[in-house]
């Protein structure tokens, strides 16, 4: 039996699983909107417990890394990240759960040499390039200053 294009099409189509777009997008949206509205909360409340604004910024983004962190080793962020796709995306929980889920997989290897090793798999580039960016546009910054 010869299968012709439109034919295939058809049988494609058949087999596929309708698409929810449009209800897809608001879930991810009402996703990441819920981080960020953790986030804003999280700064509100270190606010009101006497903390300036960067060290109240801060400690916002550490607390969600480390939230991030528990539920990625929980296994709870992956099965919100299966739900929501890219509104778990959220730059610092989403990196934070790139970071850790390496070196979680990699437990089995033991602590230094797997934990140790592969946590810095995803975040290692983004660190070494960092810290010698601003080193380079310090040391620019340093020597240019005289002439600013």
């Amino acid at each position: 039996m010869k299968l012709t294009i439109k034919r295939y099409d058809e049988m494609v189509r058949r087999a596929s699983p309708p698409s929810k777009l449009a209800a897809d997008c608001a879930w991810a949206f009402c996703v990441g909107g819920g981080i960020c509205l953790l986030g804003e909360a999280l700064r509100k409340a270190y606010l009101a417990a006497g903390f300036v604004l960067s060290d109240a910024s801060t400690m916002t983004s550490v607390t969600l890394i480390a939230l991030s962190a528990v539920a990625t080793a929980s296994g709870w962020y992956q099965k919100l990240a299966a739900k929501a796709g890219a509104g778990t995306l959220v730059p610092i929980t989403g990196f934070a759960n790139a970071v850790v889920s390496p070196a979680i997989e990699a437990k089995c290897e033991g602590y230094v040499p797997g934990v140790g090793a592969k946590m810095f798999l995803i975040a290692g580039p983004v660190i070494v390039y960092g810290l010698l960016a601003s080193t380079a546009w310090g040391a620019l910054y340093w020597f240019l200053r005289p002439w600013l």
